[in-house]
């Protein structure tokens, strides 16, 4: 979510409890330095090695690594007929990925000719992620970047947590875990032992570069129904979302979360 996103200072609707005004078009742009050392490889390869790479935060999108061109292996790059045209970035030039027998089309992009406002992009390029093997910050590989201004906080609480499926109590706890993400509403995170219906393992599963990967359950309820992958936890989450391991959060339009009996 970080800056661009729900009710954040450059989303499209920014929060009307402030004391200023930030003057500009509805849809914002905002470029800063992504100081760590960033990798990418393809069929053992690296295309992609920059320590100057930057930061694009866009409203409503998730911010976006633009890296100088010089950081890129230009002969693993052949072009491609592919344009487009953002109105707040000007006209995108794509090339291909050709590296051995492997070929990904219009894998990178870049604003040769920027509009003024953004003229700091010109220079720079944006790899998708997906057109990598394999992506390394700094030693560690990773699966996606996180975004400075995006943070989880996972605390301890006493609150009176219940999930219901119309009259049918699925859990209830006095000791649940609240985690905080930027931009989304509180989640809560209970024990096993307080769930009080079946639950199913599915085959879903989801990653987080905040948490981790994500397992699924299907709810069971006693009249019968099913709620497919409406509880979902972290076997082993992140360093900074650890207090959820192994715990259990529910979402699902079957299902009402109450927390001191007032809806979550």
């Amino acid at each position: 979510m970080g800056l661009t996103r729900s009710d954040a200072p450059l989303s499209a609707h920014a929060p009307k409890t402030v004391n200023y005004r930030i003057d500009g078009p509805a849809h914002k742009l905002l470029m800063h330095p992504f100081p760590r050392r960033v990798r990418a490889e393809v069929a053992g390869r690296t295309v992609l090695d920059t320590t100057r790479g930057v930061l694009l935060h866009e409203t409503a999108l998730p911010a976006r690594l633009y890296v100088p061109e010089t950081d890129l292996d230009a002969s693993a790059f052949v072009p491609s007929d592919l344009t487009t045209h953002c109105p707040f970035k000007g006209d995108a030039t794509y090339r291909s990925l050709q590296v051995g027998d492997r070929f990904v089309k219009d894998a990178l992009w870049s604003y040769p000719d920027p509009t003024p406002e953004a003229s700091w992009l010109a220079g720079y390029a944006s790899l998708y992620w997906e057109a990598a093997d394999a992506w390394f910050d700094e030693d560690e590989q990773v699966r996606g970047l996180t975004d400075p201004y995006h943070r989880v906080d996972v605390r301890r609480s006493s609150r009176h947590v219940q999930v219901l499926a119309g009259d049918t109590v699925v859990a209830e706890s006095h000791a649940p875990v609240a985690l905080a993400e930027t931009g989304l509403p509180l989640r809560w995170y209970l024990s096993p032992d307080d769930v009080l219906v079946p639950l199913e393992p599915t085959t879903t599963s989801t990653y987080c570069p905040y948490k981790g990967d994500a397992s699924y359950w299907t709810v069971r309820l006693p009249d019968g129904r099913e709620l497919t992958d409406a509880g979902w936890a972290y076997p082993e989450p992140f360093p900074e979302s650890t207090g959820i391991g192994g715990r259990v959060s529910f979402l699902h339009d079957d299902l009402r979360v109450l927390v001191d009996g007032e809806p979550a």
